[in-house]
């Protein structure tokens, strides 16, 4: 009986239920779509792993290539090829011009999986000797073309073709330049790969089929516990990539998600705008004998049929997007997606959308089904009685499945927690503010203005949607609030936080003994630049106290520091940018056992304190060194900034080179770049103008992400406006047919409503300004670990646009009670 009258009821039309369609089709797609596209991505890292890591195994070491002992236990594993990256200056032979690029020497075996292929009209299929192999962006940079010559380091070099395709490019992480590929002689005649050279020698393994990977790399860690390699299998060939894709997945779930709780304040609106235009209905079925179990299944079958519709639709869109992004920024993406069906995050998404329906479906539902017979005759007079407490325990259990739901399938679900917590905070807070202004508005003396007075009064009438409005308008402007302010952020990392700080020049690799030389020069070329030099080396903490970095099962969250190898440093004053806060510096002619100086966030995220000890392993030779002091680190300085820095009298002796950082005018910064790349060809120099564009492109990528994810929480806040401006429908009217009964005009009506709207949207913007501001604080900070550069001016535009929408929605949704003709809407009433 009950699904024949849902079936009936839907036959006149979806009206009132769009709504509830619309809302659930938003937040399910956005959902689906960041699940899918997520998916996608990390499939083709796992499904490519080997040619992305370029082998089943790669062992990596710094500033030194394997010893024979070592490279025997490689080739008793499987095949090997080896290949050593660098940074590195080309630059044309007549010395116009340089550039940074990402220098590669690679022997025969190279790539043992994938392909290495050069665009049409390369020489040759790759390079060999004095031959060279470059990324198109160099060429056109450069200005050279194939059969044209270079200079890296000492050698000259013959460019042999343009890189079509280099399998291994994502694995290499985060990049500052082009490459430059060269066989293992080509490299050679360079004369970079020098002790204290910063240069990192990679073996990968092509493994016989079935091998173990994980036994061989247990192998290879028991054999060669000191040797300081990172190991890396093909399941993980690019771990930054994976973190950054899934961490930006899980960013921009929670937002989805948050899009979609919005929405579900619209579907409680929409379903109780529909079922308010149903109480005649209701009424009549129970006259005729139908009981409240049968109108509750019959409008719960009508709502469930309608969402599952709007949810399938979703999940349909969400699927599709891997190949839309595809076809339109496939280029952009980290690594080509695998275009196929994802089950999983389909099932998740239409989970979340069932659940956000019944939780905010149910109490309508509850209330229609308690509207009693005699308000057939007694109009809306009649109160509804409120659902029982069944209702409201299945309410309570689906909103937890959700909070389970969110945080079970969360990469961190303490923040899938927190978010959880947050949201349901901002519902409470949002509930009273809407209950302390209906107080505050009952409370106030009423103003002799008709319209003010009006206005007020509909603040705190019967049945005013007050609460509701709150609810909505809160939750949409706290959201399109935060947005602004993280999207104004990643922009603003660029355009206000770097500029500022930054040197014109970091420069590497400058040789122990070229150190005086290379100071004169700078001074002559830039004589009022600000040079700072440095020592560097490479390392990795191997152990905390007793605890071995490899034995640990996870890595502290926070405690980066622990994964791979660091730059490290040895110094005799504070450096600049730090602050000591625990512990004591040591004395500047200090000779004695190791003593380290430790950041302060690295030293929190693992538990260390001052007296501690850390052990980092330098060229295959592990140092226990006590921690003397605890340092602040200012990262805005753009300087060089060591989370390990070394007291006197241990690194000096070790390979090791120089860094120096120089600011100057940019007029003088053509004629120094090329002043140094002649003088100095084992010098890389990075221009940071360069990096910041490199950046920038980054961090554009993922403003359009967060944009994305805005304009589905937009579409999805104007749509709970709309359902809470519906709910109110039949009351407006109402008010509106007496005003008109009383002499009111439709202005002076509209009028009323305006200043009602205005008074909500000023006092819920302020708030959301606050909420959003903190939120988007936290996500920069905390979760995107960027620096707090917001926009405040584009922030508090995206806000006044939000409330001027709000109250044109407002206005716009007041015309349809305008028009109602006072004689057909008592007769309805």
């Amino acid at each position: 009986m009950a699904f024949r009258l849902a079936l009936r009821d839907l036959r006149g039309g979806l009206t009132g239920l769009r709504l509830l369609a619309v809302c659930l089709f938003l937040g399910v797609a956005a959902l689906a779509a960041v699940g899918s596209l997520s998916s996608a991505i990390v499939t083709g890292l796992s499904e490519k792993g080997q040619s992305i890591l370029g082998g089943d195994v790669q062992i990596e070491v710094v500033q030194r290539a394997a010893t024979p002992q070592e490279l025997a236990a490689f080739r008793a594993e499987g095949e090997v090829s080896h290949v050593t990256r660098m940074r590195a200056m080309a630059g044309r032979l007549d010395g116009a011009d340089s550039l940074l690029v990402e220098l590669k020497g690679v022997d025969d075996a190279y790539p043992l999986y994938g392909q290495l292929s050069l665009q049409p009209g390369a020489l040759a299929a790759r390079p060999s000797g004095n031959e060279v192999a470059i990324g198109p962006e160099l060429a056109e940079r450069l200005r050279l073309k194939v059969g044209d010559s270079l200079r890296i380091g000492e050698a000259s070099l013959r460019i042999i073709g343009l890189i079509a395709e280099e399998p291994d490019r994502v694995g290499q992480g985060f990049t500052l330049g082009s490459t430059a590929l060269v066989d293992r002689a080509g490299l050679d005649a360079t004369g970079l790969v020098q002790p204290g050279s910063l240069y990192t020698s990679a073996y990968r393994l092509r493994l016989p089929a079935g091998a173990d990977l994980e036994a061989v790399t247990e192998r290879l860690e028991e054999r060669f516990p000191d040797a300081g390699f990172e190991i890396d299998d093909r399941t993980n060939g690019a771990p930054g990539t994976r973190r950054f894709i899934e961490r930006l997945g899980q960013f921009l779930t929670l937002v989805g998600l948050a899009a979609l709780v919005v929405a579900g304040i619209g579907v409680g609106n929409g379903v109780t705008s529909y079922l308010d235009g149903k109480r005649g209905i209701i009424a009549t079925l129970k006259l005729l004998g139908a009981t409240s179990r049968t109108i509750f299944l019959s409008y719960l079958i009508q709502i469930g049929l309608v969402a599952a519709a709007a949810i399938i639709a979703g999940l349909v869109v969400g699927a599709l997007v891997p190949w839309v992004v595809t076809q339109i920024a496939g280029s952009a993406l980290p690594v080509s997606p695998i275009l196929s069906f994802y089950p999983l995050p389909l099932l998740i998404s239409a989970a979340y959308g069932l659940l956000i329906a019944l939780v905010f479906a149910l109490l309508p539902l509850a209330r229609a089904r308690t509207v009693p017979a005699a308000s057939l005759f007694r109009g809306s007079l009649e109160p509804v009685r409120r659902p029982g407490w069944r209702l409201i325990v299945a309410v309570i259990v689906a909103a937890g499945l959700i909070a389970a739901l969110a945080i079970a399938t969360a990469r961190e679900p303490g923040f899938a927690a927190g978010f959880i917590a947050a949201a349901l905070a901002l519902l409470l807070l949002l509930t009273l503010l809407g209950g302390l202004i209906r107080w505050t508005a009952a409370k106030l003396p009423r103003p002799r203005n008709p319209l003010f007075r009006l206005a007020l009064a509909n603040l705190h009438r019967p049945a005013a949607q007050t609460g509701k409005l709150v609810v909505a308008l809160g939750l949409g402007l706290t959201l399109f609030t935060t947005l602004a302010v993280i999207e104004t952020n990643l922009s603003g990392q660029i355009r206000t936080t770097i500029p500022e700080k930054a040197p014109s020049f970091f420069m590497l690799d400058i040789p122990v003994e070229e150190v005086g030389r290379f100071r004169t020069l700078a001074m002559k070329a830039a004589p009022e630049g600000d040079l700072v030099t440095i020592p560097a080396l490479r390392g990795s903490v191997v152990a905390i106290g007793d605890q071995r970095v490899s034995d640990m099962a996870e890595i502290p969250e926070g405690a980066w520091f622990l994964r791979g190898d660091r730059g490290l440093t040895y110094a005799r004053e504070i450096p600049e940018g730090s602050r000591v806060v625990e512990g004591g510096w040591w004395a500047p002619d200090y000779h004695g056992d190791p003593l380290v100086s430790l950041d302060i966030e690295a030293a929190r995220a693992v538990g260390l304190e001052v007296g501690d000890t850390l052990t980092v392993s330098i060229l295959g030779r592990e140092i226990e060194a006590e921690i003397a002091s605890l340092r602040e680190i200012n990262w805005d300085t753009m300087g060089f900034n060591f989370v390990i820095v070394f007291a006197p009298g241990t690194l000096e002796n070790a390979p090791h080179s120089f860094m120096a950082t120089i600011s100057m005018p940019a007029s003088e910064e053509p004629a120094f770049s090329r002043a140094v790349a002649n003088a100095f060809p084992s010098v890389s120099v990075i221009r940071v103008k360069e990096v910041v564009e490199t950046v920038a492109g980054m961090l554009g990528q993922l403003s359009v992400a967060v944009r994305a994810a805005a304009s589905v929480a937009i579409f999805a806040g104007i749509a709970v406006l709309i359902g809470a401006l519906a709910a109110s429908r039949r009351a407006r009217i109402y008010d509106s047919v007496m005003l008109k009964l009383l002499g009111a005009t439709r202005a002076r009506i509209l009028m009323a409503q305006a200043i009602e709207f205005l008074a909500l949207a000023l006092i819920v913007a302020l708030l959301a300004f606050g909420l959003g501001a903190g939120a988007g604080w936290y996500v920069v900070v905390e979760v995107l670990e960027l620096e707090w550069a917001p926009d405040w001016g584009v922030v508090a535009l995206t806000l006044a646009a939000g409330a001027l929408i709000t109250l044109l929605l407002g206005l716009l949704g007041s015309l349809p009670a305008l028009a109602a003709r006072p004689a057909r809407a008592l007769r309805t009433l």
